[in-house]
């Protein structure tokens, strides 16, 4: 069963309310939306948007009692501004961003998420999509494969890595995901393994389902959307789960909570930006020891928060 990360601080910082409207814009199985619509009753309205048609089958079973209080779509958070033309909605009150993956995901033997299973090497959120992991593993040039496990994973051992899945694929082809944890396992020496605090293949994995449903692309447009569809005093609340995440939402708060962009030697403005967003966490918000005993996926969550300022 999925558990909400940080329900209480995400509602806490989005404060929905009766009569508002609000985006849970990783919908998943509807976790924080369920509490959204709950404190928001019997007026508040939730649009719920998910890639993943088959979380958003779950959420529309999880959320039924809700009735019309709810519309779900099956999208793309990164084309937020044109799901609100289409349902005739110009500006929100809160924009929901929960960036981890969901327990359905991770447990579902088909979709190739988790090295704890055997599966296809899929990795696709949206099932509609062309490239899977398979792709980018078994077709994908060595250079290319080097700076998607560096950059996306933060793998020391991303050449060696790399090295041994091109020697493995031109025997036969990858295409399962026990048969890439062995060849990671194989990259890694023991005694690292035994260091890391995490399990030796999740970087690349990590990295792998980040390429292939183009995760901080996506996350990048969504955020510079976000301040053209939400209300003055609106608030956004977004959970990351590693560090590059997280260094992107916290460069686009910084960045829309100034007047001015220009460099700090400059004498006179010349960038005419001017801020549209509060900041109100100064630092992230973690999840408390009581919760990761609980819900140990809630180990690596940080949560920020932000308020639309009424003047823009």
């Amino acid at each position: 069963m999925h558990i909400p990360v940080l329900l209480k601080e995400v509602i806490t910082y989005l404060d929905p309310q009766p009569g508002k409207i609000y985006i849970d814009a990783t919908l998943g199985e509807g976790g924080h939306a369920r509490e959204i619509l709950k404190i928001s009753a019997p007026s508040g309205k939730l649009i719920g948007i998910d890639q993943d048609e088959e979380s958003l089958k779950i959420a529309k079973k999880n959320l039924s009692s809700f009735k019309e209080r709810v519309i779900y779509t099956h999208d793309n958070f990164r084309n937020l501004k044109r799901i609100l033309q289409e349902l005739r909605i110009r500006k929100v009150n809160g924009i929901l961003l929960d960036l981890g993956v969901s327990s359905y995901q991770l447990m579902d033997p088909n979709r190739g998420f988790s090295f704890k299973q055997k599966a296809f090497l899929d990795m696709r959120m949206d099932k509609n999509q062309k490239l899977t992991a398979y792709e980018i593993i078994n077709h994908y040039p060595k250079e290319e494969l080097v700076k998607i496990i560096r950059e996306l994973g933060e793998e020391p051992y991303v050449k060696k890595i790399v090295e041994n899945i091109i020697e493995a694929r031109r025997k036969k082809p990858i295409r399962y995901t026990d048969e890439l944890v062995e060849i990671i396992d194989k990259s890694i020496p023991l005694s690292t393994q035994r260091r890391r605090k995490i399990h030796f293949a999740t970087s690349t994995f990590r990295a792998l389902r980040m390429a292939v449903n183009d995760e901080l692309g996506a996350l990048e447009s969504c955020l510079k959307q976000i301040p053209g569809v939400i209300l003055g005093g609106g608030r956004i609340v977004i959970i990351t789960f590693h560090s590059l995440e997280d260094r992107l939402v916290k460069k686009f708060l910084q960045q829309e909570s100034k007047d001015c962009l220009c460099p700090a030697e400059q004498p006179l403005c010349t960038c005419k930006h001017k801020a549209t967003l509060k900041i109100l966490t100064k630092k992230p918000l973690i999840p408390s020891q009581e919760e990761i005993n609980l819900n140990p996926r809630a180990r690596s969550a940080k949560l920020r928060a932000a308020e639309k300022l009424a003047n823009n």
